[in-house]
């Protein structure tokens, strides 16, 4: 990266100081003006004060690159690990662990969590790409594009990984940076839009069970690391903790919890599943001094299960999004209807806020989300915008205004390019966006509704675990199923699944199974035919 060219009057020592140099008319700098030298040294600053900038966001980009490094190193330490333990290791350190070394959690949850997590440990390092935004003089160009790789079956069987590897992957202490495992990219984009016929997926008639919920539903969650376990919430302010199985298939109710705030008694608005499995962060209000977010522990029970934070940075209206960064560093953020973004850090064991912006969006945030590949936050709102904010330059990346109102915003699991945007505009409520090409909408599609309901916020949408598919929810008793490479803009297939408008509808990520949630109270199973 070039550096600006000083003026031709200036010349650098190195200490600093002005230099005598000869100028046109054969005089030195220093024998000039007073008039002439001012000029000379405000041209200096501004020459340094650039080089400055310069030089502060290479460093920037110098240390998200150590830090990716580190990542790849602590990876191919456990690959290594791995394939010692795999070589023969029968003793007590390479043998299962025993009974009483493992955590006690309630119902069980941290033993299917920990064999879960410790099969998706198992998977081979791969290298995170960086996206190539285009180079201006201020910004460092990020390194070339790594190999990708073509896209994979719905549905794959998870290998398990030595209990040992496990150990040596979790987190020991919540203040220190969680080592993840680098997801492999794919490069969906190209076959978006390419093929004239969708795919479709072949389900069983669907099989439903009460959600146990007196008013209607409102959330509904998967476990990052057992996707065995679901969370919903409702209008009563609680929780219901499911373990599904896809035999059946068929769901038993584990733990139900009262998560309603302590002052104006108020319901999740909405929840995000702590990485590491064993707790829920739940998001509501700005207004009236209520508590804004709460922790829902599941190692514990009783009185202590659910704790309140203190720290209270939305100042009015529903904090309408929360959701936990995909980075080493533990946070996650928040959206809400006072127009601003919030991220919170885990520090001391203790989760403190910071304001990532306030005036970025003129209406309420709706949605945010985290980029996989640089540590950028999009937020959608009310106001029509979609915002990429660089948390390292401490700027919008990017803006983009569009025709109708944003609802939420979901980056694809597979091509961390792709992004989906919800808007409020029937038969185009759905649109895609490539990160790279920042205001360009690749594709769109929606539904007709029969309803006559407006666009609702509560309805939202999910991907597939090869990222190929879009489920949602709808005003009208069905789940409407996307195709990402179908050139067409109406939905691949509808599945008829309850009585009342679907709200949502999650895939699993082993199990050939959809779950939706509707207004009807019900939860619903939905078996994908092999």
């Amino acid at each position: 990266m070039a550096l600006h060219p000083l003026p031709k009057k200036i010349k650098l020592e190195e200490n600093g100081d002005l230099e005598q140099s000869e100028n046109e008319g054969g005089e030195g700098l220093l024998g000039n003006s007073i008039q002439e030298q001012e000029e000379a040294l405000i041209a200096l600053i501004e020459h340094r004060t650039k080089e400055f900038e310069q030089l502060n966001q290479k460093a920037s980009y110098y240390q998200s690159q150590a830090e990716a490094a580190e990542r790849r190193l602590q990876e191919s330490r456990l690959q290594l690990a791995r394939l010692r333990g795999s070589s023969g290791d029968s003793g007590p350190a390479g043998g299962r662990r025993s009974r009483a070394e493992s955590p006690a959690l309630v119902n069980g949850v941290g033993a299917r969590s920990e064999t879960i997590a410790s099969s998706h440990l198992s998977r081979p390092p791969l290298v995170i790409p960086s996206i190539n935004p285009k180079v201006t003089t201020t910004k460092v160009p990020p390194p070339e594009v790594a190999a990708r790789s073509k896209p994979t079956s719905l549905y794959q069987p998870t290998p398990k990984a030595p209990e040992k590897s496990m150990r040596e992957t979790t987190t020991v202490r919540s203040s220190e940076k969680r080592k993840l495992v680098e997801k492999e990219h794919q490069d969906l984009i190209p076959n978006v839009r390419k093929s004239s016929s969708p795919n479709i997926i072949p389900f069983q008639p669907g099989t439903y069970i009460h959600s146990q919920h007196k008013r209607k539903l409102r959330t509904l969650v998967l476990s990052p690391v057992d996707d065995q376990l679901l969370v919903t919430s409702a209008l009563d302010g609680v929780v219901n903790l499911w373990q599904v199985q896809a035999k059946g298939p068929s769901a038993n109710l584990l733990s139900s919890t009262d998560c309603l705030s302590p002052k104006h008694r108020r319901w999740p608005e909405d929840i995000a599943w702590h990485p590491d499995g064993n707790s829920l962060f739940s998001a509501y209000t700005g207004d009236a001094g209520d508590c804004q977010i709460s922790v829902l522990n599941l190692r514990l029970s009783g009185n202590k299960k659910v704790t309140f934070l203190e720290e209270k940075p939305h100042v009015k209206g529903i904090i309408n999004s929360i959701i936990f960064m995909p980075w080493s560093d533990l946070c996650f953020a928040t959206g809400g209807s006072d127009h601003a973004v919030i991220l919170w850090s885990e520090k001391n064991d203790s989760w403190k806020p910071r304001a990532i912006h306030r005036t970025q969006h003129t209406s309420a945030v709706m949605g945010v989300a985290g980029l996989l590949q640089k540590k950028v936050i999009l937020s959608t709102g009310s106001d029509k915008r979609v915002i990429g904010y660089d948390l390292l330059a401490e700027r919008a990346e990017f803006k983009h205004q569009i025709d109708s109102r944003c609802m939420s915003v979901l980056p694809n699991p597979c091509d961390f390019n792709l992004f989906m945007v919800q808007t409020g505009t029937i038969s185009k409520q759905l649109r895609l966006f490539d990160i790279r090409l920042r205001k360009t909408e690749i594709h769109s599609f929606g539904w007709k509704q029969e309803s006559s309901e407006t666009q609702s916020a509560l309805i939202n949408q999910a991907w597939s675990p090869d990222g190929l598919y879009l489920s949602s929810g709808t005003a009208d008793p069905m789940i409407h199923i996307f195709d990402i490479r179908y050139n067409g803009n109406s939905p691949s297939q509808s599945v008829q699944a309850h009585q009342k408008r679907v709200f949502k509808a999650i895939w699993h990520q082993s199990h050939p199974l959809l779950t939706s949630i509707s207004s009807d109270l019900n939860i619903g199973l939905h078996k994908i035919s092999k």
